[in-house]
């Protein structure tokens, strides 16, 4: 089939190479019908001709349909009629005249319905010529259509992807704005000042970052390192986070910032919500065609009869929309009681990296352990 592409950049060569291999075809059988009919040698020269006049003057032909497109079926049809028939006449003129000069000069009109009637039968031919360019014309309409719809139908989601990223952002700010309030008034200035660092720090990376761009695992925990620069002044000691992820697993590619409202939910409810804290568990493995990515805290889980589609928090419910208009069915997502706690399971479809950076080699990847 033909592409899109193809019909764009090379619609011209396409009409003439077929507009040649056309009346190639025509003399072609043309001059098999000669033989079979046992014309004369100077018969050949006639259907030459015949193609040659007929590659020219259907040519303008290409220009009024052109204007036609669009019309009404009535306009089109009678103008298509009024074309062919017109082109016909000229065209059977020239092989007339050919025949008259090269096969028989002897050969005289007898009426004038020779002429008219004897256009017919070009006539039809046209029709022919005219079917495939209307057809070649609707085909190329119909690609065009698609195409559009195909842009349209992206816009829209890549504009809903940035409206679910950017829903995190005031989440995440009043989250973390409300901990270095909390810094002041208690005299931590200091702190609240690296706070303040940490979260700009932060912040600079989520505007770099495009909303529909996939980054790698690795460059997603590294951007969870820059998130945990302020959390860790907030919790201290209380946060006990550990990475544990095959290392093949880094190089996969998922959404950016995908992991940070997963992380920041199970702060708040199994570290921030407890005085002793709580810890929380990163794990990331490749299984088969899927990249499978789990998200584990120790904290009170799902209160007991809550609906299924209680999830904690805006954070869950983001990254679910996220998912499902990125992979639609095919990716998974599920929150789920791990007794004592909750766990939030992704399968999304494998995508690598095209190449793998020296620096990334040199970083631990199974099991690392990070605390504060």
């Amino acid at each position: 089939m033909l592409t899109l592409e193809l019909l764009r950049t090379r619609r011209n060569l396409l009409f003439w190479t077929l507009h040649a291999a056309g009346w190639a075809a025509y003399a072609v059988t043309q001059y098999f019908g000669a033989l079979l009919y046992e014309k004369p040698a100077s018969y050949g020269q006639v259907i030459l001709i015949a193609a040659v006049a007929g590659f020219v003057l259907s040519v303008p032909m290409r220009s009024v349909y052109r204007r036609l497109w669009g019309r009404s079926p009535r306009v089109v049809i009678i103008g298509v009629l009024v074309t062919c028939y017109a082109t016909a006449l000229a065209l059977r003129s020239v092989i007339n005249l050919a025949y008259k000069e090269i096969v028989e000069p002897d050969w005289q009109f007898k009426t004038l319905f020779e002429v008219f009637g004897g256009a017919l039968s070009s006539t039809y031919l046209l029709l022919c010529w005219t079917a495939f360019y209307f057809s070649f014309k609707n085909y190329e309409a119909q690609q065009m259509q698609q195409a559009d719809a195909l842009k349209a139908t992206a816009l829209a989601q890549e504009a809903q992807l940035k409206m679910l990223r950017y829903q995190l952002n005031p989440h995440f700010l009043f989250n973390t704005l409300n901990a270095i309030s909390t810094l002041i008034l208690d005299n931590q200035n200091r702190t609240a000042n690296n706070a303040v660092t940490r979260l700009s720090e932060f912040l600079r990376y989520t505007l770099d970052q495009d909303p529909v761009k996939k980054v790698t695992l690795r460059q997603e925990i590294e951007a969870l390192d820059l998130y945990l620069g302020t959390e860790r002044l907030r919790f201290g000691e209380r946060l006990r986070l550990e990475y544990a992820i095959d290392g093949p697993a880094l190089d996969a590619l998922v959404p950016s910032l995908l992991l940070q409202p997963l992380l920041e939910n199970a702060l708040k409810y199994a570290v921030s919500s407890r005085e002793q804290g709580g810890s929380v568990r990163i794990e990331g493995r490749i299984r088969g065609a899927m990249l499978e990515v789990s998200v584990i805290d120790d904290g009170p889980g799902l209160r007991d009869g809550a609906p299924t589609n209680e999830r904690r928090g805006v954070g869950l419910r983001n990254t679910r929309e996220r998912l499902a208009v990125l992979y639609g069915e095919h990716h998974r997502f599920a929150v789920l009681n791990s007794h004592p706690g909750l766990r939030v399971d992704m399968a999304l479809p494998l995508e690598l990296a095209p190449a793998i950076s020296t620096q990334s080699e040199a970083r631990p990847a199974v099991s690392e352990v990070a605390r504060a």
